[in-house]
């Protein structure tokens, strides 16, 4: 009954815990609508499935490079410079098992015991959790729904200590959906710039799910690619979640430790899913609009519809498949005895009472929240929030 105290100490997703409740309850006989996970609700496209089998039939069933094979690294390369306009070599490029173990790696691999990491809020679940596996310090920085989730240049510089050695955030942004314009990004990197061993760590996974036009990343900013890792991947934009293929792009010297790192972990990705990724390198950012489009009216349709329900604050994202609404109008009411002191009681109180899963604010930094993924049909989303508004009506 031994454990550690690394994995004491570290929380379960809850993201995966309120979905695991979820199937629970629908195991149970529940009509549940589940609007927890972050996993596009479309089918992997042909052209990479049909990657994925000729790799079978040809037998590409043996160990590749840990970071992944060279061509596919290549393929990786190409998609930066076409996509991106950003140079980068093979041996600057880890193929892994998700965007997941390539943030866990460059966290493992570039910090130290006491080591300071910026974070702005709202963040994902993941990046506070690793950090405790290194035992570095986060530093979380609060933004607003009134400053669309975004962290100023004023936030950044004041969060700054001689200790701090990194950054990381999102954009797209997971819980929010908040995208950084380049003006945006270029002025957090004039701050950056100012200190030399500060590191960040963009996690760009969604770049493909943007409703505002071409993606930014930081790296793009002069000075800053040589001090940012990008995290990217096929599971949002190729609505590939199952295959578990994560990229990290970073300069030479911390792409070889990442190698050494995972090289004792998990060796290489799956080959099958390298030859997949492969396909999906090759494709024009043309492909994943449909996909972008859908999620775009989904979007338009949950903001509008939560919106008209008392009590729900939204904003209007501009990328991801989330949205982040500020629900504290609703704490104090009670409904049957059932207080809602927070976003964490009032999911709870969702679940139970209107058959509705969503994750609360506190997973990603601030109870006053709640994370609704829109990655379902239209009709089910609509359901889900007439019921919502039957529910809420009950709290008095």
């Amino acid at each position: 009954m031994y454990l550690s105290n690394r994995v004491n100490h570290l929380a379960e997703s809850q993201t995966i815990a309120m979905a695991r409740k979820s199937r629970d309850l629908a195991a149970q006989g529940i009509n549940i609508i589940s609007l927890t996970l972050g996993e596009p609700d479309f089918n992997t496209p042909d052209v990479i499935k049909q990657a994925a089998k000729k790799a079978i039939d040809d037998n590409f069933s043996f160990y590749t490079h840990v970071s992944g094979y060279v061509e596919l690294r290549e393929a990786i390369c190409g998609k930066f410079k076409r996509d991106n306009n950003l140079d980068f070599t093979p041996d600057e490029i880890v193929v892994s098992t998700g965007a997941k173990q390539s943030i866990a790696n460059v966290v493992l691999c570039m910090l130290n015991p006491g080591d300071e990491v910026i974070i702005p809020a709202p963040y994902w679940v993941t990046y506070t959790e690793i950090l405790k596996l290194s035992e570095a310090k986060p530093v979380i920085v609060n933004t607003t729904i009134e400053n669309e989730f975004k962290i100023t240049p004023e936030q950044l510089k004041k969060a700054i200590t001689p200790k701090t050695r990194m950054m990381i955030f999102s954009s797209p942004c997971n819980p929010s959906g908040s995208v950084y314009s380049e003006k945006e990004l270029a002025a957090l990197a004039d701050v950056i710039k100012q200190h030399k061993d500060l590191y960040v760590v963009s996690d760009e996974i969604y770049e493909h799910i943007n409703f505002v036009g071409k993606h930014a990343s930081i790296a793009h900013v002069d000075g800053m690619k040589e001090r940012t890792v990008i995290i990217n991947g096929v599971s949002k934009g190729f609505a590939m979640t199952g295959w578990r293929g994560g990229i990290l792009a970073a300069p030479k010297w911390i792409a070889q430790a990442c190698d050494k790192m995972q090289g004792q972990f998990t060796s290489a990705t799956c080959s099958i899913t390298q030859k997949a990724m492969h396909a999906a390198m090759m494709l024009s950012v043309e492909t994943t609009h449909p996909m972008r489009d859908a999620f775009k009216r989904r979007r338009d349709l949950v903001v509008k519809q939560l919106s008209a329900i008392k009590g729900f604050k939204c904003n209007n994202p501009d990328g991801a498949f989330y949205v982040f609404p500020e629900v504290s109008y609703f704490f104090g009411k009670q409904h049957n005895g059932n207080v809602i002191n927070n976003a964490t009681d009032f999911c709870m109180y969702l679940l139970e009472e209107a058959a509705v899963s969503m994750v609360p604010g506190a997973a990603f930094g601030d109870n006053n929240y709640l994370r609704i993924s829109y990655a379902t049909s239209e009709e089910k989303l609509t359901e889900a929030i007439n019921r919502i508004k039957q529910a809420v009506e009950k709290l008095k």
